[in-house]
């Protein structure tokens, strides 16, 4: 009877002992949090966060040691500003259903709030305006509209490469040069999954990657590029930069390898020359032009799975993205104007959905009031 007494006693003395270990290294902890000692820097807060806002975050407010009325201080946890991550997009012509679809379906499944850069011709710019403003109540998101813009002295001949507007995309880490990482896509992508999953990715680079795309193709047989293209491509089969995570920083920063000469070139001077030597080559235009940057500087490029930007061109000829099919789709690329044909039923079936679907979804999801 007394060993098990012992036991008993030995049993209770653990337990009080752990229970005062935990509420000691509960205290540090909100010591450390109300004097704000280890924390990252922040940058200057996005617009979002300035209270009052369109996108104002909820819930969040300033912490740290408080007077309380008995002269004492009294603790709280400092809550540090939520980074949004960066979404663009280029709109021109007839494409501001497809925004507008793609926005929606970033909102819907994003948890961080986002912050959008539109760049959109100016007959577009109100229906924008009009629409995002009235999705403001979701307070997730904020966002910048912006001209088509490309450099004066070969402005035409930018814009009418490949799709109207279309190369405004190489031009984004020289006019957005206050934004660290941007995460580019076309209209016609839908995202699946929250925009967090991808934009997580950038944590993965290693210190020579600047960007981060798909392959063009991952069965080389129908692959474009190995059996067509004209002018140097990056891998096996090329890359496909409807869906592109950018590192600007970096990109700004770098100095890249070419075969124009034999001195290395930065971001914003070696686009023209490149367009100037092989614009009789390339049938893609911008995208050529990034699969050439990266021929020559693969160390630069970060190459995700095709479920990240899943085309048509994965299973018109047999499924041929292995990842999708045993982890799901992630983003939707309804490029070959699928979303508005029949030639891909389940493509449009999935367009529609979040197209007709309210916005007033996230708020239900969410809990907004």
């Amino acid at each position: 009877m007394r060993r098990y007494l012992r036991i008993v006693v030995l049993c209770l003395a653990c337990g009080f002992c752990s229970l005062l270990y935990a509420f000691s290294q509960l205290a540090v902890s909100l010591e450390e949090g109300a004097g704000g000692g280890g924390g990252k820097p922040q940058a200057k807060a996005a617009s979002w966060l300035a209270g009052g806002g369109r996108g104002a975050a909820r819930g969040a407010g300033n912490a740290g040691s408080t007077a309380h009325p008995g002269g004492a201080d009294r603790y709280s946890l400092k809550i540090q500003p939520i980074e949004s991550m960066h979404l663009a997009v280029v709109a021109c012509g007839e494409r501001l259903e497809e925004t507008i679809t793609m926005l929606k379906s970033a909102i819907i499944f994003s948890i961080k709030p986002l912050q959008f850069h539109i760049f959109a011709e100016d007959q577009l710019h109100d229906s924008f305006k009009g629409i995002l403003d009235s999705w403001s109540f979701l307070q997730t998101f904020n966002y910048s509209l912006y001209p088509i813009t490309f450099p004066s002295e070969n402005a035409a001949e930018w814009k009418k490469l490949f799709k109207p507007c279309a190369s405004q995309r190489l031009f984004l880490p020289l006019i957005l040069k206050e934004v660290d990482s941007l995460l580019y896509v076309d209209t016609d992508i839908l995202f699946l999954r929250p925009v967090d999953d991808i934009w997580s990715l950038l944590k993965k680079f290693n210190s020579t990657q600047i960007a981060a795309m798909a392959p063009e193709h991952e069965e080389p047989r129908i692959g474009w590029y190995n059996r067509f293209a004209r002018h140097p491509y990056y891998g096996k089969t090329g890359i496909n930069s409807g869906v592109m995570l950018m590192n600007m920083t970096r990109m700004r920063r770098k100095y890249f390898k070419n075969d124009m000469t034999t001195v290395r070139l930065q971001w914003g001077d070696i686009l023209m020359p490149l367009l100037k030597k092989y614009k009789l080559n390339i049938t893609w235009g911008d995208q050529d032009l990034l699969n050439i940057i990266f021929f020559h500087n693969p160390e630069s490029l970060f190459v995700f799975p095709c479920q990240w930007n899943y085309r048509p061109d994965h299973c018109i000829y047999g499924s041929n993205c292995q990842e999708a099919e045993e982890e799901g789709i992630f983003i939707l690329h309804g490029n070959r104007g699928v979303y508005h044909d029949d030639k891909q039923p389940a493509f449009r079936a999935i367009y529609e959905a979040l197209r007709n679907v309210s916005i007033f979804l996230k708020k239900f999801l969410c809990g907004y009031t």
